[in-house]
């Protein structure tokens, strides 16, 4: 298989097992508790795992796209197959495109809207390919649709995503360095549930990829890097549907691959709180079925995670599996 087939392999796994990583955390009465935090945790992973799909689209697109990416070449045409997504190059030349998403259901995802992307200071020769180049990425009524129970999300604002080591997935999957490191950083991103109720987060994620050429195998270590009322290592926080102040904090990075895909982290640990309700949620991923923390080989998965929710002093607890 050559790189640029297992680039894009590698991206609709990506693409793929992040839906599934979203759908395991649904809010189930049966395994978790139905205070309004219960839903505030919910939405927060299911937006954080859209941003990480639409993340996921820009990365493969810059990596197509030489005028954005930097490559030496004088190609104008985006290679890129992401179904129901097709490409506006008007403004190319001076480091804009547009993802244009035209309502094709796709793995049970009706996609909708646009998403600006921006290369700041691209005259002064800023490219993708760059340490230290920023995107901007702006959000213009972005819907993502379940097909299945037509339950919605959509997302309106700006982000800014930082290369921060340099190289693309490309230089990654040909061994051009150990890793890639990027950073999505924004405030006042508006996530609007079923066509009401909006959220308003501040999604501060930094990610590092890293590429097992012997085995194919792409993984990537999640961090939160936001700061907010006295916490750090945040990957969102801000207001809920209800109007009510919560963070999500990593207390340990989110780790995954794509041996046993998005949807099964092999480890990684949690802490959601809303600050009106005494109430925390505690999210453990890679456990077996005793909801201990395992250590797994390079072909083996974890069972499950663990949800712990407290309430003043009483916790309890549910292991539930992955798939």
């Amino acid at each position: 298989m050559t790189s640029k087939k297992l680039l894009h392999h590698a991206a609709i796994i990506f693409v793929s097992t992040l839906l599934a990583f979203s759908s395991c955390k649904k809010n189930d009465p049966a395994t978790t508790p139905t205070d309004e935090s219960g839903q505030a945790s919910s939405d927060s992973r299911q937006a954080i795992s859209e941003n990480d799909a639409s993340i996921n689209d820009v990365n493969q697109t810059l990596s197509d796209y030489p005028l954005m990416h930097g490559r030496l070449s004088s190609s104008n045409k985006v290679a890129t197959t992401i179904c129901g997504l097709t490409i506006d190059t008007v403004g190319s030349y001076t480091g804009t495109i547009k993802l244009n998403y035209n309502g094709t259901v796709c793995n049970n995802r009706k996609r909708e809207g646009s998403i600006k992307l921006t290369i700041l200071n691209y005259a002064s020769g800023a490219r993708w390919k760059n340490a230290g180049c920023v995107l901007q990425v702006d959000y213009m009524a972005y819907k993502i649709t379940r097909a299945s129970d037509g339950q919605s999300i959509e997302l309106n604002g700006t982000q800014m995503l930082t290369n921060i080591s340099g190289g693309t997935w490309v230089d990654l999957i040909l061994n051009l360095q150990p890793n890639l490191v990027s950073s999505v950083t924004g405030t006042n991103l508006n996530v609007k549930f079923n066509g009401t109720a909006t959220a308003i987060y501040n999604i501060n994620r930094k990610f590092t990829y890293t590429w097992a050429s012997a085995t194919s195998v792409l993984s990537c270590s999640g961090e939160g890097v936001g700061s907010s009322g006295g916490l750090n290592n945040l990957e969102n926080y801000g207001t809920t549907r209800d109007g009510d102040a919560f963070t999500s904090q990593v207390i340990t990075p989110i780790l995954w691959n794509t041996t046993c895909g998005w949807g099964a982290p092999l480890a990684g640990e949690l802490d959601i709180k809303v600050a009106s309700k005494s109430f925390n949620l505690n999210c453990l991923f890679g456990v077996n079925s005793a909801g201990t923390p395992i250590s797994v080989g390079s072909n083996q998965c974890a069972y499950g995670w663990k949800l712990t929710w407290t309430v003043g002093t009483a916790s309890q607890n549910k292991v539930i599996v992955y798939y």
